[in-house]
């Protein structure tokens, strides 16, 4: 359970950070913060389909 918040959290940051960046015009960033919200996001959907939610024993 608490693997799920912590990627979910992380996702919701590139999300913010892309968002952030493409108003500042930083392209590195954005790329970073898109790749952040690629694989976290997958590792968050992974988890919640293998484990289900909420985290069954």
């Amino acid at each position: 359970m608490g693997l799920m918040i912590i990627l979910g959290l992380t996702t919701l940051l590139g999300i913010f950070a892309a968002i952030s960046s493409l108003r500042n015009k930083n392209f590195l960033g954005v790329g970073f913060s898109v790749a952040t919200f690629a694989v976290f996001g997958w590792f968050t959907v992974m988890t919640i389909l293998h484990h289900g939610y909420p985290a069954a024993h």
